[in-house]
């Protein structure tokens, strides 16, 4: 498979360039920012997306939906990560979308999602790193099953329309995880959501499930089997991210340079000075290489294939590169880099968020190395 986009994708990449750049840019977010919004994101702009069609984009066609696959998500998740565009695109029209793909809820959920009115939250998280451990308890209750514990960071749960949830229905065994995926109403008694703001300003919560009591039909897949739904959720949550770091990075990058260029030092821009040349070379190179791995991670999901693999290397390179891109970017704006004036900070602040969501750099390095036999 090429690594580089046909035309199709290319046209809506400038498409998708074009609205966000318009519509979110990062001045958007610095006055969402400003004004303490209770929200996080804009519903008029999450509106908006789903009447350019971006919110349908891995909606299959026949729920009413484009049809399209993870490069295509990717491509808008790009120029959201290249605006700093608050949005709940990434947790909702592709982590939540690909979980519900092939289940009952699909139905119920995808109109909402393709109209911009529905807000998806994914409960999976619940140490402060991401560790892929689920303790949160769900024991029989009646016909449906009891909550209790507790989930962190999870994004837009204040506002969410549905939940998706990770627990723990049974002890681990040959034949099941003894997990299972829920789809639950954030309102449901017995949730509590304590929403704070992150260090990218955008918000998250800490939620707790004190024995709160939900039906059968809540069951996203099988009972004890949910590796399947929650490892579609967080293939297509990693490589969305992935492609949203490179957005930042490519952001910051961008900045930088037109900066290198503008800012003069002994009468000459200081872009001239082979140092700083030699620094801005090294980080396009990360960048390209951060993408490439993307866009094969990407290709592999379309395809069906085991992309287990391509999607660690992705997250992990990513987390590397656009960690270089933002760092070396404030760096080389000097003083001004420091500065809330200046919009460099922004970057490092949303790719600090980013790198650690659904797993960072040093969790995706340790599982190659241990798939490795390492």
């Amino acid at each position: 498979m090429p690594l580089y986009l046909n035309e199709d994708q290319t046209m809506l990449r400038d498409t998708a360039k074009d609205f966000v750049a318009a519509e979110a840019p990062v001045a958007h977010m610095r006055a969402l920012r400003d004004a303490n919004d209770p929200t996080g994101f804009s519903k008029e702009l999450w509106k908006q997306f789903a009447e350019m069609g971006f919110t349908g984009i891995l909606i299959p066609e026949g729920d009413g939906g484009l049809g399209l696959g993870h490069v295509e998500a990717g491509v808008v998740l790009e120029e959201i990560g290249r605006n700093l565009s608050p949005s709940p695109f990434l947790a909702t029209a592709v982590a939540a979308v690909e979980a519900l793909k092939g289940t009952g809820h699909a139905a119920r959920w995808f109109p909402g999602i393709l109209a911009g009115d529905t807000v998806a939250a994914l409960a999976i998280d619940e140490t402060p790193k991401f560790t892929g451990q689920v303790s949160l308890a769900a024991e029989r209750a009646g016909n449906g099953f009891r909550l209790s514990g507790a989930k962190r960071f999870v994004a837009h749960a204040h506002v969410a329309d549905l939940m998706i949830v990770a627990a723990r229905t049974s002890a681990a065994g040959a034949s099941s995880s003894g997990v299972t995926l829920f789809v639950v109403d954030p309102k449901t008694a017995g949730i509590e959501v304590r929403t704070e703001r992150l260090a990218d300003s955008s918000l998250a919560s800490h939620v707790t499930f004190a024995n709160v009591e939900v039906d059968a039909d809540t069951v996203l897949g099988e009972v004890d089997q949910g590796d399947s739904p929650l490892g579609r959720l967080l293939a297509a949550g990693r490589t969305g991210a992935s492609a949203e770091l490179v957005g930042v990075g490519g952001g910051a990058m961008d900045m930088t340079v037109n900066y290198l260029k503008d800012r003069k030092q002994f009468g000459v821009a200081i872009g001239s000075f082979q140092a700083l040349q030699h620094r801005a070379a090294h980080l396009y190179s990360e960048m390209e290489v951060a993408r490439a791995a993307v866009l094969k991670a990407q290709q592999l999901l379309d395809a069906g294939q085991d992309a287990a693999e391509a999607v660690a290397v992705a997250k992990a390179m990513t987390g590397l590169a656009t960690t270089l891109a933002v760092q070396e970017g404030v760096q080389m704006h000097g003083g001004i880099g420091m500065t809330d004036e200046f919009d460099i900070g922004f970057f490092m602040k949303r790719a600090r968020v980013l790198a650690e969501m659904f797993g960072d750099t040093n969790y995706h390095a340790n599982a190659l190395a241990e798939a490795s036999g390492y």
